[in-house]
């Protein structure tokens, strides 16, 4: 269940239309939704850089991920919300290691800034490409796996129906709203998410709030 740091972003022109929807359709959400008032999902709009963050913070606390990516960013250059995937191939591994980045991280940062240099991902197609067809471009990016693609989807590009069941924070919601804490397989909230379409992001994120009230940035 992710967060980062707080920065001003842009709220999807749908959500409050998939409240109500949801709202309609599901008890649990009925109850869910009016527990967190104006708060709503919001993308940081760098494709780049949320891509970046996601991998400087795999397996590590959010505080520590934070510290790393601050040390980063300087080596970098430039504003910290808007990296340029052009400065990251410029550095050195001996820099990126300095920053606090382990080996692999900086082996998959500069693939990652190679595939956005050569134009490998198609970013200005990406709003006419389904969803799928975005996570395939960017599970061939080392580093970057269905979670963290699915994650991009809706704190990114802001889709709104994804549901993405490798997510923990996900199913440990699920089973507390509507399972009385029992364990929730992966085909079990499949089906669960199927009476959330065409929002199942909407409802992911308030599953997520019911875990944790700070709103969920990326």
């Amino acid at each position: 269940m992710p967060r980062a740091a707080n920065l001003a972003g842009v709220t999807p022109d749908y959500w409050d239309d998939a409240c109500r929807h949801l709202a309609k359709r599901d008890r649990v959400m009925k109850k869910l939704i009016p527990q967190f008032g104006e708060a709503r999902l919001q993308s940081r709009g760098d494709a780049f850089t949320t891509l970046a963050r996601s991998i400087v913070g795999q397996q590590i606390s959010v505080k520590a991920a934070q510290s790393v990516w601050d040390r980063f960013a300087a080596a970098v250059g430039g504003p910290p919300h808007k990296l340029a995937p052009q400065a990251v191939l410029a550095l050195d591994p001996l820099t990126l290691r300095t920053a606090g980045l382990s080996a692999r991280k900086a082996e998959y940062l500069t693939d990652l800034a190679r595939h956005f240099t050569d134009g490998t991902v198609h970013v200005r197609q990406w709003q006419q490409m389904d969803d799928e067809a975005i996570i395939d471009e960017l599970v061939a990016i080392r580093g970057i796996g269905r979670w963290t693609a699915e994650m991009f989807l809706i704190f990114h590009l802001m889709r709104p129906n994804v549901l993405p069941l490798d997510d923990l924070g996900l199913l440990k919601g699920i089973s507390q709203s509507y399972f009385s804490g029992e364990p929730v397989s992966r085909a079990e909230a499949r089906e669960l998410g199927e009476g959330w379409a065409p929002f199942r992001s909407v409802a992911t994120w308030y599953i997520w709030r019911s875990l944790d009230p700070l709103p969920v940035e990326y």
